[in-house]
């Protein structure tokens, strides 16, 4: 039986330091910048913080509390009123290889992630206007 993702990064306590070491880094990086600013004219990086986490947890196979609170785990409706350029898709990805690397996140599975991460972001990409 294959493991879930959720253990593979650690479990809960894997996945909250994987999203805390990835907001971290995009309040540093410069790839970071736009994602920054879209977070800041929402609902800032503490919630986005808690809210990655909530949804993560589902879309890696464990418990599913982003779906308890909001009642779906729809990326395309949770991101439909942000613009989102394919610039801004490889910062997210950029950023999330960056805290795959610094948790020691590494092999096989983290490789598949990142490529399931690559498609979701590029999905996201839109013609918003800024």
């Amino acid at each position: 039986m294959a493991e879930r993702m959720i253990d593979t990064v650690g479990g809960e306590m894997g996945l909250r330091q994987l999203v805390e070491t990835f907001y971290d880094l995009v309040e540093i990086l410069p790839e970071g910048e736009t994602l920054r600013k879209l977070h800041l004219r929402g609902h800032g990086l503490a919630h986005v913080r808690t809210e990655q986490f909530n949804f993560l947890s589902g879309f890696f196979g464990g418990r599913r509390y982003y779906a308890e609170k909001h009642g779906h785990m729809d990326l395309r409706r949770m991101h439909a009123h942000i613009p989102i350029s394919a610039q801004d898709a490889e910062d997210w990805l950029t950023c999330m290889d960056h805290a795959l690397h610094d948790n020691g996140l590494a092999g096989l599975e983290i490789d598949r992630l990142r490529s399931i991460f690559r498609r979701v972001c590029l999905m996201l990409v839109n013609d918003l206007a800024e």
